[in-house]
């Protein structure tokens, strides 16, 4: 892999002379002045995407790629689901739905997730607080193409490659089972090439944390303080500092597992190695659910004013809560290992920690809806899946308290009420906040509209599958259904069909997405107007719109130079603030 990549980059190098059109984020140049290096247009065709350190094109390949492995892992869950529908369906062996299982859960999370959370950042975050691009723009297009080498390998069991198997450890990937202990099949190369392309996902995530803090941290527009802020770039800004803290542990737990794994090393093959593994997993694994849920916290505080037609009830309260949650989601991993065995006054201390949590998600939930109240709503699609955003978050929230209850959690551990717990959260809350962005800076990025009344279908369609499927399995939990079985006792059957007929409502919401954003995307109505969503008359216009405002009055793709007013997220512009902060001095 090593040298394929060196082999890449040398013939990147022999193609294109990247300095040539890429302007830098200081608005210099590397070795010389400005005079000595001639500007040319961006290059065309497949050489531009494949030589891009634009923050723009860098986001639209995130884009790309996340929605790619969001049709994967979909595909995956609704095959599932369908051998589901009948304890005694046989359309797929138990095998092949392990390794379904495992496969859907990692591209969800580590394909999906954290890459569409990149696509927004990289393309917006530079245009919020009015950097030129990226802090370092190469090491940004880096991060992104140790992507798709990450998904071949997490995938590359189910291609026909001779004696490698996928693998059926499940996302968790808990020892003795993925060391390989045993008579099972796990010692597979299918689980090697698994662990290599997490481990370089991780080393992708990390790289992109580093590159957000240094370039909010160094790259803001002079006129853009810590105290005028956007709440989206706060929340990449808490995002990323848990990325430097979970990842790297994550990628030190896959290399001692690949140790013991090919080399006879005994960190997880020993009594208590499986314990040890849940710790590091842990440790990195809940944090990763706030690596995933912030930043769409931050879309929907960002989109939701603007059709809400007011500023966000109580932004510092926002932003506190955005570092609260980042601070606690360190102290709560072991609530995943209430019944393991461990020391009762440890878990005592976790359950406390895993409720405290809970204050600062309910914090923002009561500004969402405290901003919503008395507001000018406008059911614009990306306001209904904002809507769509809090109420399932909120159903997701509540039964994720029950869970950190120890005696609760003990009854429910490993049914499906765990399952429609974090699917609530993941799909019917992440999800839909992703479609809210996607949908409300869709003029930005392809110039035109989206057909309005398909958008409000898929929206429609994936709450009504969401909440069948996902209140089913919480149903199904209660009944006492374990998770992660191909096959279930009768008295179980109804529930399960009624997830599969939620599950297939929701195939068919992404089939109208998919439809609807390709063929707007290439004959959809031109946007003739900078500010589309009428922002202007509650005076709420944000500074990525007067970007494409002024983009599309000279038709110059990174902005130019004019200095403009950059508003808030509240749609406060600077001066405003300075004044306000003179007045409260």
């Amino acid at each position: 892999m090593g040298v394929f990549l060196i082999a890449v980059a040398a013939w990147l190098a022999r193609v294109e002379d990247w300095r040539s059109y890429t302007p830098l984020a200081g608005g210099g140049t590397v070795g010389g002045t400005a005079e000595q290096y001639v500007s040319e247009e961006k290059p065309s065709g497949v050489i531009r995407w494949l030589t891009t350190v634009d923050h723009k094109d860098i986001g639209m390949l995130y884009g790309a790629y996340a929605l790619v492995a969001f049709a994967v892992g979909g595909l995956m869950v609704v095959l599932m689901r369908i051998e589901l529908a009948d304890p005694s369906m046989t359309l797929i062996s138990n095998t092949f739905y392990n390794s379904l299982l495992t496969s859907h859960g990692i591209t969800m999370l580590f394909l999906f997730g954290t890459p569409i959370i990149a696509a927004f950042s990289n393309y917006f975050i530079p245009l919020l607080i009015g950097a030129d691009d990226m802090a370092f723009p190469r090491i940004n297009a880096i991060a992104f193409w140790l992507l798709p080498p990450a998904a071949l390998l997490i995938w590359a069991g189910f291609f026909p490659i001779p004696d490698v198997i996928p693998a059926q450890t499940a996302w968790t990937m808990y020892t003795p089972l993925s060391a390989g202990v045993g008579s099972g099949n796990q010692m597979n190369a299918g689980v090697d090439l698994m662990l290599l392309g997490l481990h370089l996902s991780g080393v992708s995530a990390t790289m992109g944390a580093i590159n957000f803090i240094a370039t909010i941290f160094t790259e803001r527009n002079e006129k853009v303080s810590w105290a005028n802020l956007d709440i989206f770039s706060w929340t990449i800004l808490t995002q990323s500092g848990l990325i430097l803290f979970a990842f790297p542990l994550l990628g030190s737990a896959i290399v001692m597992l690949l140790l013991d794994r090919n080399f006879g090393t005994m960190f997880f093959s020993v009594d208590g190695g499986a314990i040890l593994w849940q710790h590091l997993f842990w440790f990195f694994g809940h944090p990763e659910v706030y690596i995933l849920v912030l930043p769409p916290m931050g879309i929907v505080s960002l989109v939701l004013p603007r059709f809400a037609g007011r500023r966000l009830f109580g932004f510092k309260f926002v932003v506190y809560s955005t570092l609260a949650i980042g601070v606690l989601s360190f102290g709560v991993w072991a609530h995943h290992m209430f019944a393991t065995g461990i020391d009762p006054r440890l878990r005592a201390s976790f359950m406390a920690v895993s409720l405290a949590i809970a204050i600062p998600s309910a914090v923002k939930t009561f500004n969402w809806i405290t901003t919503m109240w008395n507001g000018k709503i406008r059911l614009t699609t990306p306001m209904l899946f904002c809507i769509g955003f809090v109420s399932n978050f909120i159903i997701g929230g509540v039964t994720g308290v029950f869970l950190a209850s120890i005696p609760v959690d003990l009854v429910l551990h490993d049914t499906y009420y765990v399952v429609g717990h974090f699917h609530y959260i993941v799909m019917g809350a992440i999800a839909f906040a992703g479609f809210a962005g996607l949908y409300y800076w869709f003029p930005i990025y392809t110039g035109r509209m989206y057909q309005v009344t398909l958008g409000k279908w898929h929206f429609w369609l994936s709450m009504v599958g969401t909440n069948l499927t996902f209140f089913a399995m919480i149903l199904l939990g209660y009944g006492g259904m374990p998770r992660r079985y191909a096959t279930y006792l009768p008295q179980f059957a109804t529930l399960h069909q009624v997830a599969t007929v939620g599950a297939l409502i929701l195939l068919v919401g992404q089939i109208i997405f998919v439809w609807n954003f390709v063929q707007s995307w290439l004959e959809g109505r031109e946007v003739q107007d900078g500010d589309p969503w009428d922002l202007a008359d509650d005076d709420l216009v944000t500074a990525e719109w007067t970007w494409f405002e002024r983009k599309l009055e000279t038709a110059v793709t990174d902005g130019g130079e004019e200095e403009t007013e950059l508003a808030t997220d509240g749609g406060q512009t600077v001066d405003d603030a300075d004044a306000e902060s003179a007045d409260d001095a």
